[in-house]
């Protein structure tokens, strides 16, 4: 039982952890300036491997993930900033390799279709609320002669 009991606990422990991500980074990529490099895994991070899609390019082993690793690299030690890094990355490759594309262009219409569903929705839910709430027109009584056919209906003949 204990023996039971010492094997749920490491599987567990070893299921909560966290895992780390595998990083794709080669050593002789790394840069010697520890402050380029924490810019260039912050860089490295926003930039999507064209090739897996759903890897930025550090987790990456695809060979166009380690040219664009090595790019970044380079452009960081030409002195460019972060911003201008992104800027030729994406001037090369497109806005595609944007995890979070920028809001402008014909990005806009994307960035604004959420919101804009969303109000849509909103009013049309409003409207038909406020339809539900209108009273019932009040239904006139029966005269007569059609209260006495309903009764005649009712008894069966």
């Amino acid at each position: 039982m204990k023996r039971i009991l010492h094997v749920l606990s490491l599987v567990l422990a070893l299921t909560m952890t966290p895992a780390l991500p595998a990083l794709a980074v080669q050593p002789d990529e790394v840069l010697e300036d520890a402050g380029l490099e924490a810019r260039a895994r912050q860089i490295s991070q926003q930039l999507r491997c064209p090739v897996c899609q759903g890897e930025n390019i550090d987790e990456s082993n695809a060979a166009i993930s380690r040219d664009l690793r090595l790019y970044v690299r380079e452009r960081l030690v030409a002195g460019d900033s972060n911003a201008e890094v992104l800027d030729n990355v994406v001037d090369r490759y497109g806005e595609f390799v944007l995890f979070d594309p920028r809001p402008t262009g014909s990005n806009l219409i994307l960035w604004l279709a959420g919101p804009l569903m969303a109000l849509i929705g909103a009013l049309l839910a409003w409207r038909f609320l406020r339809a539900r709430n209108v009273a019932a027109p009040e239904v006139a009584g029966l005269d007569a002669e059609e209260q006495k056919r309903l009764d005649e209906i009712m008894r069966g003949h």
